[in-house]
């Protein structure tokens, strides 16, 4: 009976176990995933936008990494359509996110 349970727990112990390896394992594949697609999106900002309009989207990105990797994709999707001058300047990148950010509403709270 003894020997019956231990076998049973060693068992549960080795499915988990198994289960685990199989999480972590997913895990890796989803992050190198993630880092192939950086890499390429990376090189594609590299070709439409110049060094100075880069940088900006970098600082964007610290500042607001959201609203900066919907500008990247976006940016991405109008070169690919050849709806952009390329490169894309400092001075233009700087009137597409006024454009974008107008467009937002910005909700702030304050204490009274």
């Amino acid at each position: 009976m003894v020997v019956e349970e231990d076998r049973e727990l060693e068992e549960l112990r080795r499915r988990r176990l198994l289960e685990l390896q199989r999480h972590l394992l997913e895990q890796e594949r989803a992050a190198e995933e993630r880092m192939r697609i950086e890499v390429q999106k990376q090189a594609v900002l590299r070709r439409i936008l110049t060094p100075a309009a880069r940088q900006r989207l970098a600082n964007l990105k610290l500042v607001k990494p959201e609203f900066a990797e919907q500008v990247e994709l976006q940016l991405i999707q109008a070169a690919q359509a050849g709806r952009l001058p390329i490169p894309l300047t400092d001075e233009q990148l700087k009137r597409i996110l006024l454009h974008l950010q107008s467009g937002r509403r910005d909700i702030r709270i304050r204490r009274l």
